[in-house]
């Protein structure tokens, strides 16, 4: 039997194992931080399979948005000075995605992937269950104005294209029938009724990692500094008790993957957008569902009983310690659009979100060594993406065809 060594026990490492431990594999999952650690993004999300967010972030003309994001250093889009100079060439790269046909190629991409990732979950649920830990609601994005609604007109466009259920809203008033006591402010928006949210992203992953368990899956908290392969297989290098050998090993170590990458002579243009977050108390709000607040780069939802009021982007690397007034200026934000939200007993949050400049994750073999596979570069959306990414993790195991095109998640198209 073959066995398996997958580097990441986050949502994207935990599906991945649990597949091809499904599939018949031998499978341990390594990682320095406990599977239940509030560190990793797979905590602290927001708890949304997003499957109509199909948009790259990269979109026509968010470049000249810049500027005016990066003047508040609380903004939507806050990028550190001390850090300008090595995020210039992520920015070059994310210019250059959001051209218009690198964009549409962008949507198709994402479209497949995500019409996968919905169908992967519902396998996930026929297989392991968890139907109890989803709730579906919906979404409401909400504007400002007519003119911010008419500009975002060409992605409604697109998800009616791409057969995504929506209602549009044109009032207070249409809004306050789908989630009461928003700000007036908020003049029209759309309702996306299908839209699925996970109770709590940390009992989720739970769960998924007990399936994984009661196959025979295996985890081993390992600091992982390096890979490399020899004669007798891949090998895990450790600065905390020598090596570890596997006959494959899959990096889905979220925004960290990159550094192992490098030790096989692979560089991937991979950054970290810092999400911020707080969760307030039970009773905090009435909230009827997921709620973005997209002139802001916001989102609130149900988590834990309680409200969850994260988003934002700083692109400000692994290492800098968190930034807690951005979790602060959000509530403050959030407290102006809905009156009567309680904000107090809140617990704010940082994690590290893996981001590509095109959007798309790399799900392909490494260039560099033959029995070395890539599952990383998810950006927000690995809860939503991490079931079809394991799929098709284990169908390049398996040197099986997989069921989208993979060309767009390719480790060599940088």
């Amino acid at each position: 039997m073959k066995t398996i060594a997958v580097v990441g026990a986050g949502i994207v490492g935990v599906c991945t194992g649990l597949e091809l431990q499904r599939r018949g594999f031998e499978v341990c999952l390594y990682d320095a931080e406990p599977p239940g650690s509030t560190a990793r993004a797979s905590f602290g999300n927001a708890g949304a399979f997003a499957y109509s967010d199909f948009l790259p972030l990269a979109t026509p003309g968010i470049m000249r948005k810049v500027p005016r994001w990066l003047i508040d250093p609380l903004g939507p889009l806050s990028i550190p000075p001390r850090y300008a100079a090595q995020i210039t060439p992520w920015l070059v790269r994310f210019g250059l995605a959001s051209r218009p046909g690198r964009f549409a190629k962008g949507v198709e991409t994402q479209s497949h992937l995500m019409n996968l990732s919905r169908a992967a979950l519902e396998r996930q649920l026929q297989h392991f269950g968890g139907e109890e830990l989803l709730q579906t609601d919906g979404q409401l994005q909400v504007y400002e104005s007519a003119a911010e609604f008419e500009s975002t007109r060409f992605e409604w466009g697109l998800r009616e294209r791409y057969g995504i259920p929506f209602r549009l809203l044109r009032s207070p008033a249409e809004i306050a029938e789908v989630q009461p006591g928003l700000h007036p402010r908020f003049t029209h928006g759309g309702f996306t009724p299908t839209w699925t949210n996970v109770s709590d992203p940390q009992a989720w992953l739970q769960h998924r990692l007990d399936a994984f368990q009661r196959l025979g899956g295996r985890t081993q908290a390992l600091r992982v500094t390096g890979l490399r392969e020899d004669a007798q297989g891949a090998v895990l290098l450790s600065d905390q008790d020598g090596t570890h050998r596997a006959d494959l090993i899959v990096v889905a170590a979220g925004a960290h993957s990159h550094l192992l990458s490098r030790t096989v002579g692979e560089n991937f243009p991979l950054e970290t957008e810092r999400g911020y977050n707080t969760t307030l108390p039970a009773g905090a709000f009435d909230l009827r569902l997921h709620v973005t607040f997209s002139g802001h780069g916001f989102v609130i939802s149900r988590i834990k009983g309680g409200i969850r009021v994260g988003g934002a982007v700083e692109l400000g690397g692994i290492r800098a310690a968190p930034n807690f007034k951005r979790s602060e200026a959000l509530l403050q934000r959030a407290k102006r659009f809905m009156p009567d939200l309680d904000i107090r007993g809140g617990e704010p949050w940082m994690g590290l979100r893996p981001s590509l400049p095109d959007t798309a994750p790399v799900i392909d073999r490494s260039a560099k060594m033959k029995r070395l596979i890539y599952a990383f570069g998810h950006g927000h959306s690995g809860l939503t993406q991490a079931a079809a990414t394991g799929e098709l993790v284990a169908d390049l195991v398996e040197n099986k065809t997989p069921a989208i095109p993979m060309d767009a998640f390719s480790a060599t198209r940088f």
